[in-house]
């Protein structure tokens, strides 16, 4: 959490020296993907981070991910740096952020380890959900506790079979006579579902409405981590094996007759769902384009500095215009997709639109993020296929960004109806 000095001025424990997991100094900068007009706490933010993640993230994200095992002194470390309060207001003991320094956070700590910015995603998500619409009663009771870390979010739209039909949804909450609700069905793919203590739910509420997506309603669902039935009528099945995106647990989530109060609906109005969702949804396809710059940028890292090492035909490989071209186009799509994701972030500060610029982003920076990774894991020949090069991880990780927060045929569908809309022929 922030601290204030007694002039009023806001710092962070670590940038004071209070903290006991102080940092040395952080790497040079280099010139690629960096942000023009940052104020002086964003950068001091991002320096926080930048040695944390070379400190602590970076010399042991092999060993974890091998083991596909969940980092908790690296999430420790983050709750003491504040992360976990990045984006939560002031008032409710948070640090009060924009969504651009989020995003700029996320990209430094998907450099280190994708799966620790998978960690705070969806805790950012739900976070931003109550603050932007819950009831000033959840947001009193929530935000204080998701700032410190005490309280961890997940939220959970698909269902098995659903994909992106999200307004197919068939997990329902049923009103009973005394106001409360019961929920029954069956929701996949929840990022921390089973660390999180919170779980923001989108179900089906028969409200009678037209259109299907206005009968969709959010729960805010308090239970405790673990595994098997956490609480009556919840169960979480157990972790989902995955090919890469290791470390942080993916689950399923099951409701048999779990009783929820009317005062669980975010905002207290049921049929609202969707848009808040989707609401949710914006700033998380911000977060997995930071991601994507993230590990595109670690990938490039790992390919110029391995290809100014390896030596053929007499000269380090670098030397070669085969692989000197190809670090120029790695370059090029790093910097490509950090400045869409830096326009898209600013534009949802400002409270504009930025449905197109963040389908936008995401889709550029996930198709890119394979690519410069896939030309890395080139230039490192046969050593990037052994486990014992961090390239081999990337290689894994890079793939769920394609269909993470909405495939990149989605994002084209977002992309492409709201151009249409806006150059619309008129007459």
């Amino acid at each position: 959490m922030s601290r204030h000095t007694p002039d009023g001025v806001r710092t962070w424990p670590i940038l004071t020296g209070n903290s006991d997991t102080a940092v040395p100094k952080e790497r040079p900068l280099t010139r690629l993907a960096q942000t023009a007009d940052l104020t002086d706490i964003q950068r001091e933010i991002l320096s926080t981070v930048r040695s944390f993640v070379d400190k602590e993230i970076i010399p042991n994200a092999q060993e974890l991910e091998h083991g596909d095992t969940y980092p908790q002194e690296i999430v420790d470390g983050l709750k003491e740096l504040g992360i976990f309060g990045l984006m939560i207001p002031e008032e409710y003991g948070g640090l009060g952020e924009s969504l651009l320094t989020y995003a700029l956070v996320v990209e430094e700590i998907a450099r280190g380890w994708m799966s620790v910015s998978g960690v705070i995603n969806t805790h950012f998500i739900v976070a931003y959900m109550i603050k932007q619409h819950g009831t000033q009663e959840q947001k009193e009771y929530y935000l204080p506790r998701m700032a410190t870390g005490e309280v961890r979010g997940a939220f959970s739209m698909s269902e098995p079979g659903l994909g992106s039909d999200v307004a197919g949804i068939r997990t329902k909450a049923t009103r009973q006579d005394d106001g409360d609700y019961v929920i029954d069905g069956q929701k996949m793919w929840l990022t921390n579902g089973g660390s999180s203590t919170l779980v923001a739910a989108l179900v089906r509420t028969e409200l009678g409405a037209e259109k299907a997506h206005q009968n969709l309603t959010t729960f805010l669902v308090e239970k405790p981590a673990g595994f098997g039935e956490v609480k009556p009528g919840i169960t979480i099945p157990g972790k989902i094996d995955k090919m890469g995106y290791k470390g942080v647990d993916t689950t399923e989530l099951v409701f048999d007759g779990y009783r929820a109060k009317a005062s669980d609906i975010l905002g207290g109005e049921p049929g609202k769902g969707f848009s808040q969702m989707m609401d949710g949804v914006e700033v998380g396809r911000v977060n997995v384009a930071a991601r994507a710059c993230g590990i595109s940028i670690r990938a490039f890292e790992l390919a110029v500095a391995y290809a100014q090492q390896r030596e053929t035909f007499g000269k380090p490989i670098a030397q070669h215009q085969a692989i000197a071209f190809q670090l120029a186009e790695m370059a090029t799509k790093v910097e490509a997709a950090h400045l869409m994701m830096v326009n898209a972030a600013r534009l949802k500060d400002r409270g504009q639109r930025n449905d197109v610029e963040a389908g936008m982003a995401k889709l550029i920076a996930s198709e890119y993020c394979a690519e410069v990774t896939t030309q890395s894991f080139r230039i490192h020949g046969g050593y990037g296929y052994s486990k014992e090069y961090e390239i081999e991880r990337l290689m894994r990780e890079a793939p769920f960004l394609l269909i993470g927060e909405g495939t990149s045929e989605i994002q084209k569908t977002i992309i492409s109806r709201g151009l249409l809309k806006e150059y619309k022929l008129r007459g």
